[in-house]
């Protein structure tokens, strides 16, 4: 790939198109999980006693344990959307670039 190609992608609509795309999704997810994991931590830091209840009246498992759980689990899931979205929308935005420039072997 030349120094040339490497210019005319750069400078290619589609292609900033999906650079801004997919740095604004990365960055709406990261700030999602961010509220979400340090809402868990003030809480742990500020509010114990609202993690520390018992799920149910006799249960040594606390509400914080679950909580905990589901947070690990949302993290899975943002992670599996952005995998989904970048395979089935940036990479077929990549392949619209790569076709327009495929003459020049990219």
């Amino acid at each position: 790939m030349t120094i040339q190609t490497i210019d005319e992608i750069k400078n290619n609509p589609k292609y900033q198109a999906l650079v801004r795309s997919r740095s604004r999704f990365a960055w709406t997810l990261s700030i999602i999980m961010l509220v979400v994991y340090y809402t868990f931590i003030m809480t742990i830091a500020f509010k114990p006693e609202l993690l520390a209840a018992p799920i149910s009246e006799g249960s040594v498992i606390s509400i914080g344990i679950p909580i905990g759980i589901a947070i690990i689990l949302f993290s899975f899931t943002i992670t599996g959307l952005y995998v989904y979205r970048a395979n089935n929308t940036y990479d077929v935005m990549l392949d619209e670039i790569k076709a327009e420039l495929g003459a020049k072997n990219v």
